[in-house]
Protein backbone atom coordinates (compact mmCIF):
# COMPACT_ATOMS: atom_id res chain seq x y z
CA UNK A 1 0.00 0.00 0.00
CA UNK A 2 2.75 2.27 0.33
CA UNK A 3 4.22 3.58 -2.85
CA UNK A 4 6.00 7.20 -2.69
CA UNK A 5 6.10 9.13 -5.67
CA UNK A 6 6.63 12.60 -6.00
CA UNK A 7 4.34 12.63 -9.33
CA UNK A 8 1.24 11.25 -7.00
CA UNK A 9 -1.62 13.41 -6.22
CA UNK A 10 -1.66 12.62 -2.58
CA UNK A 11 1.93 12.87 -1.97
CA UNK A 12 1.87 16.45 -3.25
CA UNK A 13 -1.29 17.53 -1.29
CA UNK A 14 0.15 15.58 1.32
CA UNK A 15 3.46 17.65 1.55
CA UNK A 16 1.35 20.85 0.66
CA UNK A 17 -1.14 20.18 3.87
CA UNK A 18 1.92 19.80 6.02
CA UNK A 19 3.36 22.78 5.34
CA UNK A 20 -0.30 24.86 6.03
CA UNK A 21 -0.32 23.34 9.17
CA UNK A 22 3.05 24.47 10.30
CA UNK A 23 2.34 27.72 9.15
CA UNK A 24 -1.66 27.83 10.50
CA UNK A 25 0.18 26.88 14.15
CA UNK A 26 2.55 29.45 14.39
CA UNK A 27 -0.21 31.95 13.50
CA UNK A 28 -2.86 30.59 15.99
CA UNK A 29 -0.37 30.55 18.76
CA UNK A 30 0.76 34.12 18.14
CA UNK A 31 -2.92 35.09 18.10
CA UNK A 32 -3.75 33.39 21.29
CA UNK A 33 -0.72 34.77 22.79
CA UNK A 34 -1.47 38.67 21.64
CA UNK A 35 -5.21 38.52 22.33
CA UNK A 36 -4.19 37.78 25.68
CA UNK A 37 -1.78 39.89 26.60
CA UNK A 38 -4.08 42.84 24.79
CA UNK A 39 -6.75 41.57 27.33
CA UNK A 40 -4.01 41.90 30.32
CA UNK A 41 -3.43 45.87 29.16
CA UNK A 42 -7.11 46.34 29.05
CA UNK A 43 -7.18 44.84 32.53
CA UNK A 44 -4.26 47.20 33.41
CA UNK A 45 -5.97 50.58 32.11
CA UNK A 46 -9.16 50.03 34.10
CA UNK A 47 -7.95 48.11 37.05
CA UNK A 48 -4.67 49.22 38.15
CA UNK A 49 -3.35 52.87 39.30
CA UNK A 50 -0.05 53.24 37.22
CA UNK A 51 0.67 56.73 39.70
CA UNK A 52 1.82 54.30 42.30
CA UNK A 53 5.63 54.20 42.68
CA UNK A 54 5.79 50.35 43.79
CA UNK A 55 4.15 47.18 42.20
CA UNK A 56 0.87 45.71 44.20
CA UNK A 57 2.09 41.77 43.99
CA UNK A 58 -2.32 41.63 43.87
CA UNK A 59 -2.51 43.26 40.83
CA UNK A 60 0.65 41.37 38.85
CA UNK A 61 -0.99 38.03 39.77
CA UNK A 62 -4.38 39.28 37.98
CA UNK A 63 -2.45 40.34 34.85
CA UNK A 64 -0.63 36.99 34.52
CA UNK A 65 -3.68 35.37 35.45
CA UNK A 66 -5.01 36.83 32.36
CA UNK A 67 -2.47 36.43 30.72
CA UNK A 68 -2.49 32.35 30.95
CA UNK A 69 -6.13 31.93 30.88
CA UNK A 70 -6.10 33.52 27.40
CA UNK A 71 -2.77 31.73 25.99
CA UNK A 72 -4.37 28.15 27.16
CA UNK A 73 -7.84 28.82 25.96
CA UNK A 74 -6.06 29.31 22.57
CA UNK A 75 -3.72 26.07 22.90
CA UNK A 76 -6.73 24.07 23.68
CA UNK A 77 -8.36 25.13 20.13
CA UNK A 78 -4.88 24.57 18.57
CA UNK A 79 -4.36 20.61 20.43
CA UNK A 80 -7.67 19.80 19.24
CA UNK A 81 -7.13 20.98 15.51
CA UNK A 82 -4.08 19.02 15.21
CA UNK A 83 -5.40 15.83 17.25
CA UNK A 84 -7.97 15.59 15.00
CA UNK A 85 -6.25 16.66 11.61
CA UNK A 86 -2.86 14.19 12.31
CA UNK A 87 -6.40 11.62 12.99
CA UNK A 88 -8.00 12.88 9.45
CA UNK A 89 -4.75 12.29 7.40
CA UNK A 90 -3.79 8.72 8.87
CA UNK A 91 -7.03 7.69 8.10
CA UNK A 92 -7.09 9.36 4.43
CA UNK A 93 -4.29 7.56 2.85
CA UNK A 94 -0.81 6.05 3.78
CA UNK A 95 0.81 7.90 1.41
CA UNK A 96 -0.86 10.96 1.91
CA UNK A 97 0.18 10.54 5.97
CA UNK A 98 3.88 10.23 4.96
CA UNK A 99 4.26 12.86 2.98
CA UNK A 100 2.57 15.26 5.68
CA UNK A 101 4.45 13.69 8.08
CA UNK A 102 7.87 14.91 6.01
CA UNK A 103 6.76 18.13 5.09
CA UNK A 104 5.46 18.81 8.63
CA UNK A 105 9.29 17.59 9.58
CA UNK A 106 11.17 19.81 6.87
CA UNK A 107 8.94 22.96 7.05
CA UNK A 108 8.67 22.81 10.90
CA UNK A 109 12.45 22.53 11.64
CA UNK A 110 13.21 25.50 9.05
CA UNK A 111 10.46 27.71 10.37
CA UNK A 112 11.46 26.71 14.04
CA UNK A 113 14.86 28.48 12.93
CA UNK A 114 13.31 31.32 11.17
CA UNK A 115 11.24 32.31 14.19
CA UNK A 116 13.98 31.74 16.86
CA UNK A 117 17.06 33.82 14.94
CA UNK A 118 14.25 36.27 13.98
CA UNK A 119 12.55 36.85 17.60
CA UNK A 120 16.11 37.28 19.16
CA UNK A 121 17.74 39.72 16.15
CA UNK A 122 14.19 42.13 17.38
CA UNK A 123 15.18 41.27 21.26
CA UNK A 124 19.01 41.77 20.73
CA UNK A 125 18.03 45.26 18.56
CA UNK A 126 15.94 46.51 21.34
CA UNK A 127 18.88 45.86 23.93
CA UNK A 128 21.54 47.84 21.77
CA UNK A 129 19.28 50.73 21.60
CA UNK A 130 18.76 50.63 25.20
CA UNK A 131 21.99 49.86 26.86
CA UNK A 132 24.50 50.34 23.94
CA UNK A 133 23.06 53.45 21.89
CA UNK A 134 21.41 54.72 25.28
CA UNK A 135 18.27 56.13 23.01
CA UNK A 136 15.68 55.22 25.18
CA UNK A 137 12.36 56.93 24.77
CA UNK A 138 13.41 57.93 20.97
CA UNK A 139 11.75 57.05 18.12
CA UNK A 140 14.22 54.40 17.15
CA UNK A 141 13.61 52.87 20.30
CA UNK A 142 9.97 53.33 19.52
CA UNK A 143 10.09 51.10 16.91
CA UNK A 144 12.40 48.42 18.21
CA UNK A 145 9.89 47.52 21.06
CA UNK A 146 7.31 47.29 18.25
CA UNK A 147 9.02 44.69 17.04
CA UNK A 148 10.42 43.15 20.08
CA UNK A 149 6.18 42.40 20.38
CA UNK A 150 6.32 40.73 17.00
CA UNK A 151 10.12 39.37 18.30
CA UNK A 152 8.58 37.93 21.44
CA UNK A 153 6.40 35.41 20.62
CA UNK A 154 8.59 34.56 17.71
CA UNK A 155 11.30 33.20 20.04
CA UNK A 156 9.09 32.36 23.22
CA UNK A 157 5.84 30.79 21.46
CA UNK A 158 5.53 29.25 18.36
CA UNK A 159 9.34 28.39 17.29
CA UNK A 160 9.86 26.77 20.96
CA UNK A 161 6.65 25.12 20.31
CA UNK A 162 7.06 23.36 16.51
CA UNK A 163 9.11 20.35 17.98
CA UNK A 164 6.67 18.76 20.14
CA UNK A 165 4.33 19.28 17.72
CA UNK A 166 6.03 17.02 15.53
CA UNK A 167 6.51 14.69 17.72
CA UNK A 168 2.97 14.57 18.73
CA UNK A 169 1.72 14.19 15.33
CA UNK A 170 3.86 11.72 14.23
CA UNK A 171 3.24 9.45 17.07
CA UNK A 172 -0.71 9.89 17.44
CA UNK A 173 -0.46 9.77 13.54
CA UNK A 174 1.54 6.29 12.76
CA UNK A 175 -0.89 4.54 15.85
CA UNK A 176 -4.03 6.05 13.19
CA UNK A 177 -2.54 4.91 10.31
CA UNK A 178 -1.60 1.71 11.80
CA UNK A 179 -5.63 1.25 12.47
CA UNK A 180 -6.59 2.67 8.95
CA UNK A 181 -4.56 0.20 7.20
CA UNK A 182 -5.43 -3.08 8.74
CA UNK A 183 -8.99 -1.36 8.47
CA UNK A 184 -8.24 -1.07 4.60
CA UNK A 185 -7.06 -4.78 4.32
CA UNK A 186 -9.85 -6.26 6.34
CA UNK A 187 -12.42 -4.54 3.81
CA UNK A 188 -10.44 -5.64 1.02
CA UNK A 189 -10.31 -9.28 2.00
CA UNK A 190 -14.46 -9.57 2.91
CA UNK A 191 -15.36 -7.05 0.41
CA UNK A 192 -17.54 -4.87 3.16
CA UNK A 193 -17.07 -1.59 3.31
CA UNK A 194 -14.22 0.61 3.97
CA UNK A 195 -14.61 2.95 7.04
CA UNK A 196 -11.54 4.35 7.26
CA UNK A 197 -12.08 7.46 4.62
CA UNK A 198 -15.15 8.16 6.97
CA UNK A 199 -13.66 7.87 9.91
CA UNK A 200 -10.95 10.49 8.57
CA UNK A 201 -13.83 12.57 7.18
CA UNK A 202 -15.36 13.38 10.36
CA UNK A 203 -12.17 14.00 12.13
CA UNK A 204 -11.50 16.45 9.41
CA UNK A 205 -14.93 18.35 10.35
CA UNK A 206 -14.27 18.27 13.79
CA UNK A 207 -10.66 20.23 13.27
CA UNK A 208 -11.83 22.33 10.58
CA UNK A 209 -14.30 23.80 13.79
CA UNK A 210 -11.78 24.24 15.75
CA UNK A 211 -9.16 25.89 13.09
CA UNK A 212 -11.95 28.45 13.43
CA UNK A 213 -12.41 28.91 16.94
CA UNK A 214 -8.19 29.21 17.06
CA UNK A 215 -8.56 32.03 14.62
CA UNK A 216 -12.25 34.04 14.99
CA UNK A 217 -12.89 33.20 18.38
CA UNK A 218 -9.57 34.61 19.86
CA UNK A 219 -9.61 37.74 17.80
CA UNK A 220 -9.35 41.25 19.67
CA UNK A 221 -13.09 42.36 19.66
CA UNK A 222 -13.39 46.38 18.35
CA UNK A 223 -15.15 48.37 20.25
Amino acid sequence: MLAISLTDAPVILGFIAGGAVIYWFTGASIQAVTTGAHRAVEFIKKSINLDKKKADINDSIAVVKICTIYAQKGMWNIFIVLFCITMAFAFFSPNFFVAYLISIAVFGLFQAMFMANAGGAWDNAKKVVEVDLKEKGTPLHEACVVGDTVGDPYKDTSSVALNPIIKFSTLFGLLAAEISIMMTLKAQETGGTNLAPYIGGVFFVVALVFVYRSFYNMRIKQN
